[in-house]
């Protein structure tokens, strides 16, 4: 057994060093009409760089890797309300409140409460309803009403005229799909499929996992005849994933939370191409799969110490620093923590590990689960940065600096990509 984990963690960054200029113009503000056609930035194990289209990922990755995708969904997160005095009131539904999970949330009939973003919010005073007019086939209406307290203001109860439609429905009906900020846009139709992949199916995310973008059916068979396999996990994305570091040192960072959801099915894929590379397709899908080694970890630790892991599990930002700190080499392997889980949901009797993350992986973290990275290049400042450096170090930098210096390169969530070889640092 490990000691008790010290109580503060070590990650002392300055983020200043994670920052890089990204003219607006870099900023792709549509996808390619082709999504594998966009190009591909390779960095082997060595650092070396390579330009690349994503139509060629089949032949670049070493023989019979295990590819892991986020199979979630954008919803139509985005509902305006205008009320008497004019006002407009922007209403940004980012997880279920109550009930607490999704596919129960989406599926209520006449209300459910969301945590929410609220712009402007100042022109609505808690406790005072607002409401909408969604027109139906036929000439019929349905009266949309929403409601926060003073005491929970980013707590917005919505409520609905007709039972037989659900919170989901009413998301299609009247709510518009979420583009990232930096796209200085509005949502246009053709966002509606862009801002998908190919194999979005668990709806949830108020972004994209837009690594996966550029995927195809007819990739996907490639991959497959290639001898590479392809996984599943559920991460629903959160507007946090855009927001910057704000303070200067990245230990005072407050990491957003995100619902994680991964099927029996998908451990046990896991654990039978354990020898297989792990390509985890994006950063939600990187997260979640290190999130699971700690989820393993936690269980662990709680059969040593003769208790139950916590229900719901929800894995703190620095618990993954405080445990390597405190237990070092007694740590699991990558075979040994699928094996923990696969016992845990048996004997427990259950599909899937549902679970939240808060998880800060930053230089220093060391990655259990990942050996490649397929990835878009991110914003200056953000924990998707620091996530990358946490895995090729101090390269991302010639990594950037490459692909600024070529202007054919884009950036964000509609740009090109990168397949990132772990380094070992």
């Amino acid at each position: 057994m490990c000691d008790k984990p010290h109580t503060q963690h070590w990650v002392d960054i300055d983020i200043n060093d994670y920052d890089y200029p990204l003219p607006d113009e870099r900023i792709a503000a549509h996808p390619l009409a082709e999504r594998d056609q966009c190009r591909l930035l390779l960095s082997d194990a060595t650092g070396r760089l390579e330009d690349h289209t994503f139509a060629e990922l089949p032949k670049l990755l070493p023989p019979h890797a295990l590819l892991i995708r986020n199979n979630t969904r954008v919803i139509k997160a985005r509902i305006f309300f205008v009320k008497a005095t004019g006002a407009r009131i922007e209403i940004l539904c980012l997880d279920p409140y109550k009930p607490v999970s999704y596919e129960e949330s989406l599926s209520s009939l006449g209300s459910c409460s969301w945590h929410c973003l609220v712009g402007n919010s100042k022109k609505w005073r808690p406790e005072q309803t607002i409401s909408c007019t969604l027109p139906l086939a036929g000439g019929q209406t349905i009266t949309l009403q929403a409601n926060r307290e003073a005491d929970t203001p980013d707590v917005v109860t919505f409520s609905w005229s007709d039972e037989t439609k659900s919170f989901g429905e009413i998301l299609e009906l009247c709510g518009q799909l979420p583009i990232p900020p930096y796209l200085n846009r509005e949502t246009e139709s053709s966002d509606l499929t862009d801002y998908q992949t190919v194999y979005a199916r668990i709806e949830g995310s108020v972004a994209a996992p837009t690594a996966g973008l550029h995927f195809t059916p007819e990739l996907d068979d490639q991959l497959l005849a290639e001898g590479h396999r392809i996984t599943e996990l559920t991460l629903h994305v959160g507007a946090g994933t855009f927001l910057p570091v704000k303070g200067r040192q990245v230990a005072d960072h407050q990491m957003h939370s995100e619902y994680c959801s991964v099927p029996t099915a998908t451990l046990e894929t896991l654990l039978e191409h354990i020898d297989s590379p792990f390509v985890p397709i994006g950063t939600t899908s990187v997260r979640t799969l290190e999130s699971l080694y700690w989820f393993a970890v936690a269980l662990q630790q709680a059969e040593q110490e003769g208790r139950d892991v916590a229900e719901p599990f929800h894995l703190d930002q620095w618990y993954s620093y405080r445990m390597h700190q405190s237990c070092g080499a007694s740590l699991p392997s990558r075979r040994e923590a699928l094996e923990i889980l696969l016992r845990y949901v048996r004997h427990k009797g259950l599909d899937r590990l549902t679970f939240s993350t808060a998880l800060l992986i930053a230089p220093g973290y060391q990655y259990q689960m990942v050996d490649i990275l397929v990835t878009n290049f991110h914003q200056p400042k953000s924990t998707l940065l620091l996530l990358v450096s946490a895995l090729i170090g101090p390269h991302w930098r010639t990594l950037y600096e490459h692909a600024l210096a070529d202007a054919h390169y884009r950036f964000l969530s509609y740009g090109d990509a990168c397949l990132l070889y772990r380094r070992e640092l």
